[in-house]
């Protein structure tokens, strides 16, 4: 290894997100939504690229124009859920609260890189979660404390996030991150996980990632006004239909965001990805009308993997507020569970099923009914196989 090259590098991995080529499989394994944009959309996109975008000239470095669509989405955004909690209250966003990030994993750099960085203290994830927390803070150098789930719901264990808390002296927890709902288990945050939360000390920042909170249809962004600690971090890349565009945003206190405009690089977002993103945005009704499709189909590939005799017998399954679903084998602890799993994986794609091994079980996003039925049958005949 060259002696300029930090040497606690060498044992980490690198995150390399699956890309296969071609059209012919069911991609159920990157939680995307399964629609692309309509093609009227993508001709209006288009149009926007060749008459209103001059690409000699740098994107708008400020995301004046996206930052109010933002706010608007933020402010006017009425899920109709059954998960509400006793804090819900109506958000009061300026532009001032939003940050807009290349994907929220330059946000998630940019957090770490204001609270965490050279030796400040350490982030605490209960695992199984979004990967990057842990990923980006090692190769930060972040020292990052785990605690683990409870397996019946996947609600955290909030005795060990405590001891966690009160025991790194050397290395202080700056940063919680919660994903509600979290992934890859799909389960929303519960109101006792809520109440922890509200209950953290204001030296401790609280992120909250809600990239799925259109299909969980509950959302803590009205909290933010009265805990300064909070930080919610959203996406265009799942229902909103943008993942090649990477958009992200942060919302947060006006003094969080200022540090984080500081840290993130000039022109970070082209000029093209926030034409899309203003887009959808513009036409944010007709993008989202689907959501009630994947959750229906959620729930139909939930009861399927539940009453056939032989998934039932050879999976777990939990149920989900996201847009995918997760399941374990039953009999893990007697079993290699994790070459099961990657056979069953290996299989599957062969038969032209992409889900995802994550977490000591496997995750399938929510395709569409075609796709679901198709990844089902496959599932299916690769466990009566196995058994």
């Amino acid at each position: 290894m060259f002696a300029f090259l930090r040497p606690d590098l060498a044992r980490l991995q690198a995150y390399i997100p699956a890309h296969p080529s071609g059209n012919t499989l069911d991609r159920l394994d990157g939680n995307e939504s399964y629609l692309d944009l309509p093609a009227e959309l993508k001709q209006k996109l288009a149009w926007m690229y060749q008459e209103l975008i001059a690409t000699n000239r740098y994107p708008d470095g400020g995301h004046g124009e996206l930052k109010e669509a933002i706010v608007a989405y933020v402010n006017n955004y009425k899920p109709n859920s059954p998960n509400s909690s006793q804090h819900d209250s109506q958000p009061r966003i300026t532009p001032a609260h939003i940050s807009v990030g290349n994907g929220s994993d330059e946000l998630i750099r940019s957090i770490l890189i204001a609270t965490c960085l050279g030796g400040s203290g350490s982030i605490l994830v209960a695992e199984p979660t979004f990967s990057m927390y842990g990923i980006t803070a090692e190769t930060l150098g972040i020292p990052v404390q785990k605690i683990p789930r409870h397996a019946q719901d996947w609600s955290m264990d909030l005795a060990a996030a405590d001891t966690a808390i009160a025991t790194q002296e050397q290395s202080p927890v700056r940063v919680v991150f919660v994903v509600h709902p979290n992934s890859p288990t799909g389960n929303a945050l519960t109101v006792a996980e809520i109440n922890w939360l509200w209950s953290l000390p204001e030296n401790i920042l609280v992120v909250i990632d809600e990239a799925y909170f259109e299909y969980c249809q509950h959302s803590l962004v009205g909290e933010l006004v009265d805990r300064p600690n909070w930080l919610i971090l959203r996406t265009f890349s799942k229902a909103l239909r943008l993942a090649a565009h990477r958009v992200g945003y942060a919302i947060a206190h006006p003094q969080i965001i200022e540090t984080l405009e500081k840290i993130r690089l000039p022109y970070n977002l082209p000029s093209f990805s926030q034409a899309a993103a203003l887009l959808a945005l513009h036409h944010q009704a007709e993008l989202l009308s689907v959501v009630e499709q994947v959750i229906t189909q959620r729930q139909t590939l939930i009861q399927e993997l539940t009453t056939q005799p032989d998934l039932q017998k050879f999976f777990r399954v939990w149920s989900s507020a996201a847009n995918f679903i997760y399941l374990r084998l039953q009999n893990e602890q007697n079993v290699d569970s994790s070459q099961i799993l990657a056979q069953i994986i290996q299989e599957m794609q062969s038969q032209g099923s992409l889900i995802r091994h994550t977490g000591g079980g496997l995750r399938i996003t929510i395709g569409s009914p075609e796709e679901n039925q198709r990844t089902l049958t496959r599932l299916a005949t690769v466990v009566d196989r196995l058994l």
